[in-house]
């Protein structure tokens, strides 16, 4: 077996010394913050144990940590380069499940998978949100910005979104796959698509809006749209989760009702409390101070990884942070939306605050990602003509 030179050793130590002394220490305290945060509920929505929901979260974290530090040392050359290869993969995973149930009514979101003294469920569709925005940094990355500006450049990156997209809504699953057309389209404006696409994609949904209502929607899908406008018009059946949770925001008032003191939550009036609703429970029990303190440590992440892209000295990597911040954000807007019902239920998780294994080792990889652009933030990452080289 070959040996390394000593020289050799000392030089890798001294890198990987200096790319932990760079290390964004503050991101990781504040998304470890949020994630304790996440298990104080966990445990309240557990009704006080701590086995249940809190103990396994915690566990994930901790292994979503050291994802974090482990994608972090990766230079950022080496994730420009295996981006398609990952988007890829995933692609594969749901092509995959729709082969292994081909023919059923529904296909199921998750892949169990059991390895020696562990099982665990994998979910392809939340892997997807952050493999589309790794493939369209690396694909726009490559392309000159009046290059990018044209309309010849939009079919790729289109079909990238659309591809993803579309076979998460067959599945069905609708809300992950609206996030993952939004993030990808998020990404286009920010890589400099000119409006003008942006304001004639709107129209044409809007003209399809009649054949996606009665052609594709699903019967329960439509009833969601229906009970968003008039949540009265079924409140025992369809609108039975938004009525518990406009009631349990209510009664938290300001200061809220104490921990483990929600009578909704405490009660199982409030239906998912651990995963859809649980930041309904944290209004309940914290009050408005308890909610606005949750929504000011996500501003706080956002604008740190703001931060982190406005000083990569690449294109890829600020689109690439740009993309991870864009779609975090709108994984917690669109969880506390529909939570206080601005938007209709679409079963989107609330990132470390709600119980979910793959959703949490996912966000901690992008996080990853985010905090190896920091790190090689003065790393040129070479350009390649035509975006899908």
């Amino acid at each position: 077996m070959a040996v390394l030179p000593s020289s050799r050793i000392a030089e890798g130590a001294r890198i990987a010394g200096r790319k932990l002394v760079d290390m964004p220490w503050g991101l990781l305290v504040l998304l470890t913050a949020t994630a304790g945060f996440g298990c104080m509920m966990l445990y309240s929505a557990a009704g006080g144990d701590f086995t249940v929901w809190a103990r396994p979260q915690m566990a994930r974290f901790a292994a979503g940590v050291l994802l974090f530090l482990a994608i972090a040392m990766v230079n950022i050359r080496t994730i420009h380069q295996y981006a398609y290869v990952v988007y890829a993969l995933v692609l594969a995973l749901l092509l995959a499940m729709f082969v292994v149930n081909f023919g059923e009514q529904r296909v199921e979101r998750w892949i169990q998978i059991a390895l020696p003294g562990m099982r665990f469920q994998l979910q392809p569709s939340e892997l997807m949100k952050f493999a589309v925005v790794l493939a369209l940094a690396r694909y726009f990355h490559g392309l000159a910005l009046n290059v990018a500006r044209r309309w010849t450049s939009l079919p790729v990156p289109l079909i990238l979104i659309a591809l993803p997209a579309v076979l998460v809504m067959r599945q069905p699953d609708l809300g992950t796959g609206l996030l993952i057309a939004a993030g990808g389209l998020c990404l286009l404006f920010l890589a400099g698509v000119r409006k003008r696409w942006f304001v004639a994609g709107f129209a044409a949904l809007l003209a399809s809006a009649p054949v996606v209502w009665f052609a594709l929607m699903l019967p329960y899908q439509r009833d969601r749209v229906l009970t968003f406008l008039e949540p009265e018009r079924d409140p025992l059946g369809a609108g039975y989760h938004i009525q518990q949770s406009k009631i349990a925001l209510g009664s938290g008032g300001v200061w809220g009702k104490g921990y483990l003191e929600g009578t909704q939550s405490q009660l199982n009036f409030l239906p998912e409390k651990h995963t859809d609703f649980i930041f309904t429970m944290l209004a309940e029990e914290w009050g408005l101070v308890g909610a606005l303190a949750l929504i000011g440590l996500n501003c706080l992440i956002v604008l740190y990884g703001i931060g982190i892209a406005m000083r990569s000295g690449s294109q890829f990597g600020r689109l690439l942070a740009l993309g991870i911040v864009t779609a975090f954000f709108l994984y917690v807007f669109s969880n506390i939306a529909m939570a206080t019902g601005l938007i209709p239920v679409v079963g989107v998780p609330l990132p470390f605050i709600s119980y979910g294994g793959t959703a949490l080792i996912t966000v901690m990889m992008a996080f990853g990602m985010l905090a190896s652009v920091h790190i090689h933030r003065d790393t040129e990452v070479p350009r390649h003509s035509g975006g899908l080289i």
